[in-house]
């Protein structure tokens, strides 16, 4: 049976990361997690960052395929806004890598923390637009800017699922979809 060592090293690292953030983590604490000599680690990997790259471009495709799996061409550009954002934010309060990397973000403002933050938000609004654009394009909602509407979008969703639970109770999903109904889809007009 072979050991694939660097497979064992990515687990190890994620792990760290995902407890300890991305400036605490130290090569030495990977290699201790993952059961390898430090000098294996380098055998794969130049240097830490170039282990994080690979670990974030990992995690940023899994949130791809999170909302590819969300969308569907059957339903209404509202179910599937819905439902892409529902899921992608989701994932994101369910993997503990992201939830460190946004809390060092926000707590200690780590440049490789806030330069993550930034392309997950850019994964998510990049999704979303074209999602927004297919809707334009078949007259299912008003010509708008897709990436300021998706940029929107996504900055509400955050609200509600993030913020909004800092102090209160956690709205579901319902819920949360009913308020994008009147605030996005239906506008605060009467």
């Amino acid at each position: 049976m072979t050991i694939d060592r660097r497979q064992l090293i990515v687990e190890a690292a994620t792990k760290s990361f995902s407890l300890f953030g991305y400036k605490a983590t130290t090569m030495d604490q990977v290699a201790k997690l993952a059961n390898v000599g430090k000098g294996t680690i380098y055998t794969f990997f130049k240097n830490k960052e170039e282990l994080f790259e690979d670990i974030i471009k990992t995690m940023l495709q899994d949130m791809k395929d999170v909302a590819e799996r969300a969308f569907n061409k059957q339903n209404s550009f509202r179910e599937n806004a819905n439902q892409v954002l529902f899921d992608l934010l989701e994932f994101r309060k369910s993997h503990q890598l992201t939830i460190k990397l946004f809390q060092e973000e926000r707590e200690i403002g780590t440049q490789a923390a806030v330069e993550v933050v930034q392309r997950v938000e850019t994964v998510i609004i990049h999704y979303m637009k074209g999602i927004i654009q297919e809707a334009i394009d078949r007259g299912e909602i008003k010509p708008c800017d897709p990436e300021i509407t998706a940029f929107i979008m996504l900055k509400l969703y955050v609200a509600l699922i993030f913020d909004w639970e800092r102090s209160h109770k956690p709205l579901d999903k319902e819920e949360i979809s009913k308020l994008f109904e009147l605030y996005l889809f239906n506008g605060l007009s009467k």
